[in-house]
């Protein structure tokens, strides 16, 4: 691409979870997730390295947010945003995650200490005088029906176990949602040095770049209890960028499809948690991530599919998704690693040698 320009600010294959980018066009910069947090228990360094590796990275991030206008909030882990450092969002817009709806309850109390913080830091107000505590009607679907291809499809002896989670699924998300109903809403901020807007399913302007934005997404699997999130697409003209955030793979087959629909030229893509491959990853939902991004791999025009995010926490992250790795060599599509494409080699994967 020539008019927008990416730069991985900083991703799990540098040392510490995050997915952190800068984007830059004629008309807008924007810095999306910027957000970080120190690798798991298992992962093979000390800690002292650890925590220096989040601090070189959540130094990178703040010199990056001074230069953009725009901070993307795909959702309130804390490798995906700041929630105390409040000096990265003075002069922003911030278009995240909304806090009222398709949200965890963890999450959910995650945002509201966040915007009770920017109130006070930006609006001189608290959070409380400004919510809402009746909201319009608005029924909730079936999540399932948006998922089509993933529920038809065909597991074999997984199949019964399949269809008991997914009854355990709805009953989580009937709790959710009337917590989502119940709830004061939280709502979009106008301050003289702060904007807040919930961006799902909509698109905003800026000069001639446009921003998209998905509808809610689950992470990671089908009724998945870590909650949603949403993936950000920014065009220019002719040229196409997706930051996928946390689909952990992705896992559900529909969101590869509208992926491989808007085919981007270039396109970040988080990989399944194969570090937590016998835990939380079973092998089902580990082939399907891989099957998946073999076929984002195939079917998308990508100049560069940036491959990170879960995946580098793990030495054998290339082992344990080798056919992506494969198919893109044999495709000749650029495939790599944040760190790759900043010339460096993934940390998990340079410790000890």
């Amino acid at each position: 691409m020539e008019k927008i320009i990416i730069e991985p600010v900083w991703f799990d294959s540098l040392g510490a979870k995050s997915s952190c980018t800068l984007v830059e066009t004629p008309d807008v910069k924007i810095l999306i997730d910027p957000g970080i947090a120190v690798m798991q228990p298992s992962f093979p360094a000390s800690d002292a390295k650890k925590r220096q590796w989040r601090e070189e990275g959540r130094k990178a991030i703040k010199r990056a947010s001074k230069e953009v206008d725009i901070i993307i909030i795909s959702h309130y882990h804390y490798d995906h945003y700041f929630p105390t450092d409040l000096s990265i969002y003075k002069d922003k817009i911030l278009f995240a995650k909304n806090p009222n709806e398709y949200i965890n309850d963890s999450q959910r109390a995650r945002a509201a200490s966040f915007y009770s913080s920017l109130c006070v830091t930006y609006g001189e107000t608290n959070l409380e005088s400004l919510m809402k505590t009746k909201r319009g009607e608005r029924k909730y679907p079936d999540p399932l029906a948006d998922l089509p291809i993933a529920c038809h499809k065909d597991f074999g002896d997984y199949n019964k176990r399949r269809a008991e989670l997914f009854e355990k699924g709805r009953r989580w998300f009937d709790g959710r949602v009337a917590n989502w109903v119940k709830n004061p809403v939280i709502p979009e901020l106008n301050f003289p040095s702060l904007k807040v807007k919930y961006p799902e399913g909509k698109k905003f302007k800026f000069g001639n770049t446009s921003l998209r934005f998905s509808k809610p997404l689950f992470h990671g699997i089908e009724f998945s209890r870590v909650g949603w999130v949403f993936y950000t697409i920014v065009e220019h003209e002719n040229e196409k960028f997706i930051h996928s955030s946390d689909l952990d793979g992705p896992i559900i087959e529909d969101y590869a499809q509208q992926i491989i629909h808007e085919n981007p030229q270039v396109l970040i893509l988080d990989g399944p948690m194969t570090y937590m491959f016998g835990y939380l990853l079973n092998r089902i939902n580990l082939n399907r991530a891989v099957e998946n991004t073999v076929e984002i791999v195939h079917e998308i025009d990508a100049e560069l599919i940036i491959y990170d995010h879960h995946l580098p926490r793990d030495r054998k992250f290339r082992e344990r998704t080798e056919k992506v790795w494969k198919v893109a060599k044999e495709e000749n599509k650029k495939v790599m690693t944040a760190a790759e494409f900043l010339g460096r080699v993934p940390v998990v994967l340079s410790i000890g040698s």
